[in-house]
């Protein structure tokens, strides 16, 4: 049995009462974002102003119980779940053309603005695809899927923010193998750059598309597979070759070409605003949608996108920890923009324990900035109990460890803006294995039934 489809989670927690539908409509120019920031934590459905008959879903997988709630498991089974499916992807079902609801409605031209494509801040660049999973291949390495933000620029192009990872190689290797083909190398201006690459990309995907597609896992491993083994996913093969989930709400064939042009500026996870770079412009050149299309916006900073991508790093730190201690839990916590911090928890069997799920940690992510080990009586997923883990169980001369000219996250406004250099820090608050005569445990009080005595 396959897994819900994007619509059918919504028409799920719309059931469930769990879903605030706005009775007026919002414009697409900053008032949409505005009220998704304000309604934050809570699926949202509404209607823009300027596009009407399409709506728009916001702030929907918000929250660890909302995700697990799509699932069906329980918030503690998530980050084992993600995990195994990581180690073993599986090969989704591949259907028809003609039985694939995304492929239900193919519009006769491509124009952006008959889309509900938001403005989010006042400071951004533009209207933005903040939703949007990239789908790539390679006769190599086969497929890639990956999110990547667009900057709408015209009706049929974007510019999108593209990092020096898988994509970017597909992109390369694409442009080699052209050169190769050719008698005389091509030469490129300032305003473009090697390689050309036909795309697909999709928005209203599935959860476990969007947590595989979230992953940072080695070149040549399929996120579709990962996606598949979270729970089962229908593929279909676009006109253009690329393979997408078949019940997405909207795909796009798309082309990266060598054109440059500014991106940004842009609210990254941080909430703080990114730079303005040269970025690779992608001409559309198709678009497919279902019947009745909905359309995902994911407020950049807020809790849906922190754990979309904060979360799927989970995995990987308690993959490494777990090599050095008895690894318990890991959370990437929010405060730390779901990126630059998380809290591990460990059962501590040697006193170097601590400090080795440190080091680990930051070689599970290697963006992270600061780590917290604890024992596994302090709860990972409450600020105060890992604040009184730190208050009662650390000596800072003895316990803190510094990390200097470590390469940090592009994410972090503190860190150098051209090396990304920065300094690391992991607090060891596990308790000594011997205490020298001082109590490290929490009292413990009775269990008792309070409504017996009010």
């Amino acid at each position: 049995m396959n897994a819900p489809t994007f619509r059918e989670f919504v028409a799920k927690l719309r059931n469930e009462g769990k879903v605030i539908e706005l009775k007026k409509e919002a414009s697409l120019h900053l008032e949409l974002a505005g009220v998704l920031a304000a309604l934050d934590g809570k699926p949202v459905l509404a209607k823009a102003k300027e596009v009407p008959g399409i709506p728009v879903v916001g702030n929907l997988f918000c929250s660890r119980e909302i995700i697990c709630e799509y699932f069906g498991i329980g918030v503690d089974e998530l980050i084992p779940k993600l995990g195994a499916a990581i180690e073993k992807p599986s090969k989704p079902a591949v259907i028809e053309a003609r039985d694939a609801p995304v492929l239900e409605v193919t519009e006769k031209e491509v124009d952006l603005s008959k889309l509900p494509i938001p403005m989010h801040a006042e400071k951004d660049g533009g209207k933005y695809f903040s939703s949007a999973v990239v789908i790539a291949n390679d006769k190599e390495y086969g497929r890639n899927c990956s999110f990547h933000r667009m900057m709408v620029i015209g009706k049929d192009k974007v510019v999108a923010r593209i990092l020096h990872r898988h994509l970017e190689e597909y992109i390369n290797r694409a442009g080699a193998t052209r050169t190769a083909n050719r008698s005389t190398a091509p030469s490129f201006s300032a305003e473009s750059a090697g390689g050309e690459l036909e795309v697909a990309f999709v928005v209203g995907a599935p959860i476990n598309f969007l947590l595989a597609s979230a992953t940072s896992v080695e070149l040549g491993k399929d996120e579709m597979g990962i996606a598949n083994a979270l729970a089962p996913i229908r593929t279909v093969k676009l006109p253009n070759g690329i393979e997408i989930p078949a019940d997405a709400e909207f795909a796009f064939e798309a082309r990266v070409t060598s054109e440059l042009m500014d991106e940004g500026p842009f609210v990254d996870l941080t909430e703080t605003y990114d730079i303005v770079r040269k970025q690779r412009v992608m001409k559309i050149t198709k678009i497919h949608h279902r019947k009745g299309a909905m359309w995902h916006v994911l407020l950049p900073g807020a809790l849906e996108h922190k754990l979309l991508m904060g979360m799927p790093r989970e995995p990987t730190i308690f993959r490494e920890v777990s090599k050095v201690a008895k690894c318990r839990g890991v959370n990437i916590t929010p405060g730390g923009c779901s990126w630059l911090h998380a809290v591990v928890s460990i059962e501590k069997k040697n006193e170097e324990d601590g400090k080795k799920a440190i080091e680990a940690a930051f070689a599970g992510h290697k963006s992270l900035k600061h780590v917290v080990v604890v024992d596994n009586d302090i709860d990972i997923y409450s600020p105060a109990s890992v604040e009184w883990a730190i208050a009662t169980r650390v000596q800072a001369d003895k316990d803190v460890v510094i990390l200097r000219g470590q390469k940090g996250s592009s994410l972090d406004p503190s860190a150098d803006p051209n090396t990304y250099a920065t300094t690391k820090m992991g607090i060891d608050a596990t308790r000594p294995l011997v205490s020298h005569g001082k109590n490290y445990s929490k009292a413990e009080w009775k269990k008792v039934d309070v409504k017996k005595y009010l």
